[in-house]
């Protein structure tokens, strides 16, 4: 384990940084329980907008909220998308009269449980439009054919531009389709001299003294190609450029530029940069852009605007103004003039909290979230189990979870970033809780089983899998529910082979992922299709188990593992950490049912 840090593991990290971060502003507030930091003044006349993700990006997201820009954040674990409840929280935390505008970055998790939160919302017959912003051009057109580009710090240039234009009282239309013209605009990529250390975690991908890997992502994972012997400052920033703005690249070419483009300059410190080289390397690429690419950037942003703990690594961001007010209502001059608007957050070098002639006792910005409504079961639409073997079941499958997490995470480690294992653990021992704490399984009741584990995946499991979960077990519920006079014609496995396959085309609206995709739906589609063809509980779990197999032999064509250990040697890869996690606790179900 790395022993690099003050904290010896992430144990409560989040909410202890979270409680220190508001004593630096003392109007914010901050829910703790589901780790949102908001501005309690934010208007209800204008758009609330909130933005959020894994921590570890600091001062990505709490730290832009304020005045003039974001209404709240919300915070997950360290490099994972906080949960659809949070996200909820965020959102009546900041009530507006002319909607909410989710800005996130273009990562699964975040797009899914964001995603779910938006359709909740407006469910609700609240306005509310989720923005995806993606900038990195290292992947390329290829690689993110299904997914686009993933999200580096040029989205903080858009949630800047946002706040302002937000505050002088644009629609909610208005804001979504400039942050998507903005957005648009952006070409990111960045480099490091080395990987990130995470408190109570192995240390792995760490580069050899003479190496700089290029187009390296914000949760440690692997860049685009390793650059050995290390290129000069010079050589390097030549590349970056190169990358970011030839358009003529068939890959990489996204954005262009012409002559005359006015144009905003983001550069982000990942956290273990010296401001002096920080400063130094802002030098070097503004004289290779106005040399090399004739573009002499109008707004120049540096600093620690979104880290990756303490990576000595930076990103570069280059925006054509120009080109994005092309695209939108507003003119260049009125998006500069967003980007020049005053705000009390750390855009402003942490002056913001100086302006404040009233402090607040700390104790006065911790609120609690309000109480939560015990959910009923309507009786007449719940399917049934007997109580004892209910129990043993969810036990079993809990214990398998429990069982298989370090393999899951040894293998994500190497596949992707690490926490699916414990995402998953985390989540059977918070149903192994609700079994023993409140006797879950005392009435025999299938529909309270799955609302259980809608609150647990969406307070508990963040990430891409908490995401697809958490959309999963409420079209789950809500099919079995719906379904449920199947059971006296047909019997229980009838309603099993509707609602599966009901929540299974559900989910199919949030993620593309199909069967031979190296997902988790490697194992559900099959462990659904066998019992929608009338196979029973055994034939369709070794469908499942055959499913998960197979990812050992499949290529990763969504999320991070299309672009993270692909040089993990030949043969046969590890399983889907994901795809196996399903399959281990299906297994278990079934293993106390035989």
């Amino acid at each position: 384990m790395s022993k690099r840090h003050l904290f010896p593991s992430l144990e409560g990290l989040v909410p202890k940084a979270l409680r220190g971060f508001i004593a630096y502003n003392p109007r914010l507030n901050l829910d703790e329980t589901n780790r949102v930091v908001y501005d309690p003044e934010t208007p209800r006349s204008t758009v609330s907008i909130i933005s959020g993700g894994g921590s570890g990006h600091e001062p990505a997201w709490s730290g832009y909220v304020g005045e003039n820009l974001l209404a709240a954040s919300v915070a997950g674990d360290v490099f994972a998308s906080p949960g659809t409840k949070q996200i909820l929280a965020a959102i009546e935390a900041v009530p507006s009269d002319k909607g909410t505008l989710l800005v996130i970055t273009n990562y699964t998790g975040d797009c899914l449980h964001f995603g779910l939160a938006a359709e909740k919302t407006k469910a609700k017959g609240h306005p509310c439009r989720m923005l995806i912003c993606g900038d990195d051009v290292s992947i390329g057109k290829t690689g993110g054919s299904l997914v686009g580009r993933r999200g580096l710090a040029g989205q903080i240039g858009v949630l800047k531009i946002l706040g302002a234009a937000a505050a002088q009282g644009a629609s909610l239309d208005e804001l979504y389709d400039l942050g998507a013209a903005v957005a648009g605009q952006i070409v990111s990529i960045a480099a490091t001299l080395d990987h990130c250390h995470v408190p109570g975690r192995a240390e792995h991908g760490a580069l050899n003294g003479d190496e700089v890997e290029l187009g390296t992502g914000p949760h440690n994972e692997p860049g685009y190609k390793k650059l050995s012997p290390a290129p000069t400052v010079e050589g390097l920033v030549n590349q970056i450029l190169t990358y970011c703005l030839d358009e003529k690249d068939p890959e990489r070419g996204y954005v262009t530029f012409s002559e005359g483009d006015e144009t905003a300059l983001l550069v982000s410190n990942f956290g273990g940069m010296s401001n002096l080289e920080l400063s130094a390397l802002v030098d070097e690429i503004l004289q290779q852009l106005l040399n090399d690419w004739k573009i002499e950037p109008s707004r120049v942003y540096a600093g620690c605007l979104e880290t990756s703990l303490n990576a000595p690594a930076f990103s570069v961001s280059v925006v054509n103004l120009t080109a994005a007010a092309a695209n939108s209502s507003y003119s260049v001059e009125q998006i500069k003039s967003f980007l020049d608007t005053r705000t009390d957050t750390v855009w402003e070098g942490f002056a913001g909290a100086q302006s404040y002639s009233r402090r607040r006792r700390r104790a006065e910005q911790v609120v609690q979230p309000a109480p939560e409504v015990k959910k009923t079961v309507d009786d007449t639409r719940d399917l049934k189990v007997e109580p004892a073997l209910l129990e043993k079941m969810l036990r079993s499958a809990c214990a398998a979870v429990i069982t298989a997490e370090p393999d899951l995470t040894r293998w994500d480690t190497i596949m992707g970033d690490g926490d699916c294992g414990l995402t998953l653990e985390t989540g059977a021992v918070a149903l192994l809780d609700a079994v023993e704490s409140h006797q879950l399984a005392a009435k025999g009741s299938v529909v309270e089983v799955l609302t259980e584990l809608e609150d647990i995946v969406e307070s508990k499991m963040g990430g891409t899998l908490g995401g697809i979960l958490g959309i999963f077990f409420v079209s789950l519920r809500t099919a079995v529910q719906d379904n449920i006079a199947l059971e006296k014609t047909d019997g229980p496995l009838a309603v099993w082979a509707v609602a599966l396959s009901t929540a299974l085309t559900h989910l199919e609206q949030y993620t593309p992922a199909k069967v031979g995709d190296r997902t988790v739906m490697d194992t559900l589609i099959p462990f659904a299709d066998a019992m929608k063809a009338g196979q029973d509980f055994a034939g369709s779990v070794e469908a499942a188990v055959k499913g998960a197999e197979r990812t050992k032999t499949l290529k990763a064509k969504l999320g991070r593992a299309t672009y993270v250990g692909t040089g993990v040697g030949s043969g046969e890869l590890p399983p889907d950490p994901g795809a196996w996690g399903a399959m281990v606790a299906i297994r278990g179900l079934h293993t106390a049912a035989a």
